[in-house]
């Protein structure tokens, strides 16, 4: 088969960007062709590795030059964007001639059911239902949020086939014909789990609003006695001078690292013995996937949606009320006093781990691709 996927872009060190290398790979490896297609990428590196013989197209639409701006100029220009960038997508796939045309949820998502290229369409969506809402953004934008989640609803039921990460995001949508749920592949397999005896908390994320890193810092603040655990922050984003400034007024330079996106995550989660997800809402966390194949057990909020699906409390990790800081250093603290019990729960969470392998989750794949062609 041939598939052609649209992303923004393939220079984020992201969870979408790295779930979609590794389904890439392992598809060419399987002897079917790969196409990407980016309207952001303008010549940037790759943030992963992509097998030579996916084939990369950028179309270089630029809808990220209005970043940053306001609403009002996001609305002058979007649409002379979006005919650009039909006519550029519907070129492509003509000339291409795809079996099987992916959305990721970008902003081709509203116009690749419209162009008639005879391929199949597929939609995946990496984030909640109401990822727009849980923006929490104010005035206009907060109207333009929900006006889109509405028209979600629309745009869903065009495409031959819709996919979501999580059952409970499946129940968010409703009782879609064309719904289904497959989770993300995680590539990570190691021999044997984490040590666990490190002394050492990661959180990975980007740094930002999504990613609530600044409750985490006020539930590390919360702990009395850490007895020489630190806590590593990975990642980057537009949030770091102000994760800055708190963790000074917290007092907390001497326990906690605020570092950098890391190339050799595989190091990162094998260095680690518990995992911290404080964010506000997800879509998979691809963080919790890649800890339980390291079997490094999890604190998590229950924020909607992913940790539910992924964590068994009392089994493989801890889940707290999404947005309860006390418990959140609660849960955190338990597992670092009690070294049985963390390890107990970091050799379930490795055994766990075998649901996400891409030899479990890629066949779910080519059977939907099969099924709709």
């Amino acid at each position: 088969m041939h598939i052609l996927y649209n992303i923004a872009g393939f220079y984020r060190p992201a969870g979408m960007e790295r779930v979609l290398c590794d389904k890439a790979n392992w598809l060419v490896e399987h002897g079917h062709k790969v196409t990407i297609l980016t309207t952001e990428q303008k010549g940037r590196p790759n943030a992963f590795e992509l097998d030579p013989r996916v084939e990369m197209i950028d179309l270089a639409i630029g809808y990220e030059d209005n970043n940053g701006l306001s609403a009002i100029n996001k609305i002058i220009h979007y649409p002379g964007k979006q005919i650009r960038h039909k006519r550029a997508l519907k070129a492509i796939l003509f000339q291409k001639k795809p079996d099987i045309t992916v959305s990721m949820f970008c902003n081709e998502v509203n116009l690749v059911p419209q162009i008639k290229d005879g391929s199949k369409k597929v939609l995946e969506v990496h984030f909640s239902r109401f990822k727009r809402i849980q923006y929490g953004r104010k005035g206009l934008w907060a109207a333009i949020d929900r006006i889109r989640s509405k028209q979600d609803m629309r745009l869903v039921s065009k495409y031959d086939r819709f996919v979501v990460l999580t059952n409970q995001d499946k129940a968010n949508w409703g009782n879609l014909p064309n719904i289904r749920v497959i989770y993300n592949p995680v590539r990570f397999r190691p021999e044997k789990p984490a040590s666990l005896d490190t002394k050492t908390v990661i959180a990975v994320g980007r740094y930002t609003h999504q990613k609530g890193l600044e409750r985490l810092l006020e539930a590390w603040a919360r702990i009395p006695e850490k007895a020489g655990w630190t806590l590593r922050l990975v990642g980057d984003g537009e949030q770091r001078p102000e994760l800055e400034k708190l963790i000074r007024e917290l007092d907390l330079t001497g326990s906690v690292i605020l570092g950098r996106a890391e190339s050799d995550m595989a190091a990162v989660y094998s260095g680690a013995s518990i995992l911290a997800l404080s964010s506000r809402y997800e879509g998979l966390p691809m963080a919790l996937l890649e800890a339980q194949a390291f079997g490094v057990p999890a604190v998590a909020f229950e924020c909607k949606c992913g940790p539910k699906d992924i964590i068994t409390p009392g089994e493989d990790g801890i889940l707290v009320e999404e947005g309860n800081i006390p418990a959140l250093a609660e849960g955190l603290a338990t597992l670092m006093k009690d070294d049985e019990l963390r390890n107990r729960m970091g050799l379930n969470a490795f055994r766990n781990a075998e649901r996400w392998r891409p030899e479990t989750i890629m066949p779910q794949w080519i059977q939907l691709f099969s099924e709709i062609l």
